[in-house]
């Protein structure tokens, strides 16, 4: 009998040993809820428009607030008011409360999505119903999600670094997966300025050479994974392309005016950008860089991110504005309701967005020097990452 009990007290702490703790799965979710919200939420004001608060893209999004917000806040109330000497040890201190940095971002981060809605819903009151993605109360909710998302991504790292074995291996996928959302936010932000008009556009390079670079080459540094840009690239290819393949199968119809393109059925995101060339790229460049400062690596990293994607992307675009694009798998056919017949995205012509060539090949010049910029700060970023145990 007792050597029974022995076994399976062995059987039991080693499974322990093996699993993600609830509160890691539980924040994985709320990433997950708030993403898949905030992209159903674009389209949403893009067939239908915003008619009420109660819609099931903000209760998507805010679920995950409230429910990263929960599990953080428990996971911090545990070890302030835990025994164990362990525990505490593992743990940061912030106005008298004990708890692992990736919990307070999560609290924050949800605290910040949940005063988001109140002040939505107050703005659409006061100015309209906009469909603007950057407007106050949008730009509250997403540094909300991004301290969510980053929240997350430091928890995992803390337990993967403090795990080995099974439960590492574990940890790891589930934070390529979750870091994908970091991308995701970084790219999704600035999509009023990605669309297929603008693919021509210097700008279009440079907003998009902010902050991923930093992403790519960040998950690169702490995952251990050998192909790990690649991976969160095609992780965020693939749920978008979900997303362009779903949402036009599901009826939508504008309740508000004016109305300027025929919609009946939910308007999906764009085709996603081809970062997965230059995520490949950067994971083939990286071992090739090992001898190499920081600042070294840095310039290869924003100048293979910059080239390899403007080679892929510039001939793409034409494709894109081609009749032959116009079909379910490439969706250039879905326009939002608002946009006018003269706009350039619905005619299919690039806009001019520099004013000359010279203007052009200076914001270019300029693209490469922030895609380096941004990846040094990748490259500091995934070294405070790989020291992160608490």
């Amino acid at each position: 009998m007792a050597q029974s009990a022995a076994i399976a007290w062995q059987e039991r702490t080693a499974a322990q040993r093996t699993a993600i703790p609830w509160y890691l799965w539980a924040c994985a979710l709320a990433v997950t809820s708030a993403s898949f919200g905030g992209v159903w939420d674009i389209s949403w004001h893009e067939s239908i428009g915003r008619d009420t608060f109660w819609t099931a893209p903000h209760l998507f999004i805010h679920f995950g607030g409230i429910l990263a917000g929960t599990a953080a806040a428990w996971l911090i109330f545990h070890t302030t008011f835990s025994r164990s000497a362990a525990e505490r040890a593992g743990a940061v201190r912030i106005w008298g409360f004990y708890g692992p940095l990736g919990a307070f971002l999560c609290c924050w981060g949800g605290m910040a999505m949940v005063t988001s809605a109140p002040f939505d819903n107050w703005w659409h009151s006061a100015y309209g119903l906009d469909v603007k993605i950057l407007s106050p109360p949008h730009i509250v909710l997403i540094l909300g999600l991004m301290a969510i998302r980053l929240g997350v991504v430091v928890l995992i790292l803390g337990e993967m670094h403090r795990a080995d074995g099974v439960l590492r291996r574990k940890l790891q996928a589930l934070l390529l997966y979750t870091f994908t959302y970091l991308l995701g936010v970084a790219i999704g932000v600035f999509q009023e300025y990605t669309f297929t008009d603008s693919m021509h556009s210097a700008r279009f390079y440079l907003v998009l050479s902010l902050f991923t670079p930093m992403f790519l080459v960040a998950v690169a540094q702490v995952s251990g994974f050998r192909w790990a840009s690649t991976a969160i690239a095609g992780i965020f290819t693939t749920l978008n392309l979900m997303f362009l393949w779903l949402l036009p199968l599901f009826p939508a119809q504008p309740k508000l005016g004016p109305v300027y393109q025929h919609v009946t059925s939910f308007v999906p995101p764009p085709f996603p950008l081809l970062i997965l060339v230059p995520a490949l790229a950067l994971d083939l460049l990286r071992p090739r860089l090992r001898t190499a400062n920081n600042w070294g690596r840095s310039a290869a990293c924003g100048a293979v991110f910059v080239g390899t994607f403007a080679a892929v992307q510039w001939p793409f675009a034409y494709f894109l504005q081609s009749p032959a694009a116009r079909i379910w798998v490439f969706g250039t056919q879905y326009f939002p309701f608002f946009v006018p017949p003269t706009d350039e995205w619905v005619r299919y012509v690039f806009s001019q967005v520099e004013g000359s060539s010279l203007e052009f090949w200076l914001l270019m010049a300029l693209t490469l020097a922030i895609a380096m910029l941004s990846s040094r700060a990748g490259l500091s970023l995934g070294g405070w990452m790989r020291r992160v145990r608490r």
